[in-house]
């Protein structure tokens, strides 16, 4: 789930209303880290066109600085897939990461970065070893370091389902005043119940002001 932080008027998606639902597929990027399942290059791009002829609003096509068929990939669907938009993945702390979606999206009709940082106490103590405060720089740079690049910048809180309520909102909002005009609140490690998610989302809603998806 995700809230379109502009009110009804997304980049990509001109005007919506809160019956439309945007579908945003992951299969070429997330899809790929299931044991077992990989895809060469014509495999993909024969994926990305199954998925635009479907009429999918969103295909995440790789990690771009993830490696160089990551980036080739994401580029030659780029090129190639029409109707959708075409999104990359980049951490929020990575300038090369940035760079390199920007780069490897140029061709694309319509076009999406989608950047992450974890914003769990777990997460940033054990897996970035930051502190709250440096977590809060770098989503500020990272999405207005995409938000050059392209109007449609998505925003993920890694772990987004453990991190505390307040800090929680306090990244949502550094995200859209930086650029993001997609915010991801992910489940990452499968922890939280529906339930769950359904408190966090209004919480999160009323803080940082946001439109629900």
């Amino acid at each position: 789930m995700s809230a379109d932080t502009t009110s009804f008027n997304h980049p990509s998606f001109g005007r919506m209303t809160p019956d439309r639902v945007i579908v945003f597929d992951t299969t070429l990027r997330d899809g790929e880290q299931s044991p077992g399942f990989s895809m060469n290059l014509a495999e993909k791009l024969r994926m990305a066109e199954a998925l635009a002829n479907l009429g999918v609003d969103v295909i995440e096509a790789g990690f771009p600085v993830a490696s160089k068929g990551d980036f080739e990939s994401v580029n030659e669907i780029a090129k190639n897939t029409k109707g959708s938009v075409i999104c990359a993945l980049a951490r929020s702390g990575g300038v090369k990461d940035i760079a390199a979606a920007g780069e490897a999206l140029a061709p694309a009709e319509r076009k999406r970065i989608h950047n992450f940082i974890s914003t769990s106490p777990l997460h940033m103590k054990y897996k970035l070893r930051m502190e709250p405060e440096t977590v809060l720089e770098l989503i500020t740079s990272g999405n207005a370091a995409a938000r050059n690049l392209t109007d449609d910048v998505e925003w993920s809180a890694e772990d987004g389902s453990r991190t505390e309520p307040d800090f929680l909102c306090r990244c949502v909002e550094a995200a859209i005043k930086a650029g993001a005009t997609t915010i991801n609140i992910p489940d990452t490690v499968g922890y939280a119940t529906p339930e769950d998610m359904e408190k966090s989302f209004p919480c999160c809603a009323n803080a940082c002001r946001v439109q629900i998806r």
